[in-house]
């Protein structure tokens, strides 16, 4: 399977899955919680999730909503240093073994958060 295949595999009520399991735990995590403290939770789960749809081979909504994804621009105002980064990846790790996808996807998706994840590191 490649990354484009994946949402074939999984469709959306995968990553449906996986991103409500990932902001589950967000507002009571000392970390990522005070992060989207007062900000819309809601619609940043929404936008992950179609953002993810459309990264993996799925409908382009998130492009024809947002245009270019610009993650580092839009993640910008987000103090992500290594300890947010880290705990990002466990939350998603967690959210990964909760959603009970299968194994290649599941193999394919850490390693694109782990990728990913590092790329957003915007402070010391």
């Amino acid at each position: 399977m490649n990354e484009n295949e994946l949402y074939s595999v999984i469709g959306e009520d995968g990553f449906q899955r996986l991103v409500a399991a990932f902001y589950r735990q967000v507002p009571n995590d000392d970390v990522l919680g005070p992060m989207y403290q007062g900000r819309d939770l809601a619609g940043a789960e929404q936008r992950l999730r179609e953002f993810l749809i459309f990264r993996f081979g799925g409908p382009e909504r998130y492009i024809a909503q947002r245009g270019h994804p610009r993650l580092r621009m839009r993640h910008a105002p987000f103090p992500v240093d290594q300890t947010g980064r880290d705990r990002w990846l466990q939350l998603m790790g967690n959210a990964l073994v909760e959603a009970q996808l299968p194994a290649e996807a599941e193999q394919i998706l850490r390693t694109y958060f782990e990728s990913t994840a590092t790329f957003m590191i915007n402070r010391q």
